[in-house]
């Protein structure tokens, strides 16, 4: 499929502007739309190519760059994660909350996208975004890969997730324990949130991203099948989910 890519500024909340990344198909028909949240290194070459091979399979995606309020256009490097630290800790729930909702707005203004199909999906810090982005505004589907800090902080937005999660964890992973992943899954169970659960055992941290070294394409391969799966069912044919209800 052919596909066009754009900058767009959004005005959030508290005032500040926060570019993004869109990407769409090339074509004059309603698409589902799609939250991308980025990981610590920014809207960077791998967060760009997402966007645009979610383009390319239908959707029409924005990435919003995440640290707009202490480094505009930042583009880490994955061998210095010390240089995006000062940033991660900049940012807070509530502000992140209102690039979410500036996010899914713009989404909502696009006469290119179907109002009621729109999901999130996010990398690492991203993880934690999107999980973050199905308690805040009302999605038809989220995934988060290896998404650290969702527990504890966050336990208490299980309650008010909108819709099916999707978790994917690396089985080699030694910065999100499993007590953290432990915590996220049970209480998502308890509270009868609808979730899948995809753990890969011989997967690190960071294994979807062609651009790291813990880069795993059999691991980033397989997820991207699964992705396409949850995505299809839940959002692009939301009436195979009803028959099946």
């Amino acid at each position: 499929m052919q596909i066009v890519t754009q900058e767009a500024v959004l005005h959030v909340a508290d005032g500040s502007t926060m570019n993004a990344c869109v990407a769409r198909p090339a074509d004059s028909s309603v698409h589902p739309g799609l939250l991308v949240f980025q990981e610590a290194y920014g809207v960077n070459a791998h967060i760009r190519e997402v966007t645009e091979r979610f383009a390319r399979a239908g959707v029409v995606a924005i990435a919003p760059e995440l640290f707009h309020r202490t480094a505009v256009g930042f583009e880490g490097n994955y061998a210095d994660f010390s240089s995006a630290v000062p940033h991660m800790q900049a940012m807070s729930v509530e502000g992140l909350t209102q690039d979410i909702r500036a996010a899914y707005d713009w989404l909502l203004g696009d006469p290119q996208v179907r109002k009621q199909s729109i999901a999130s999906i996010g990398f690492c810090m991203g993880g934690r975004a999107s999980f973050l982005a199905n308690a805040t505004v009302p999605l038809q589907a989220a995934i988060s890969f290896y998404g650290g800090g969702i527990a504890p902080a966050l336990l208490p937005q299980v309650a008010s997730l909108h819709a099916p999660m999707l978790f994917f964890w690396g089985g080699r992973d030694k910065h999100i324990g499993v007590d953290q992943i432990r915590a996220v899954i049970d209480e998502c169970k308890r509270l009868a949130k609808p979730y899948l659960n995809v753990e890969i055992s011989d997967a690190d941290h960071g294994f979807f991203c062609n651009a790291r070294t813990s880069y795993h394409p059999e691991a980033a391969n397989l997820a991207w099948n699964i992705c396409e799966t949850f995505l299809h069912f839940y959002v692009h044919k939301p009436e195979l989910r009803m028959r099946v209800r």
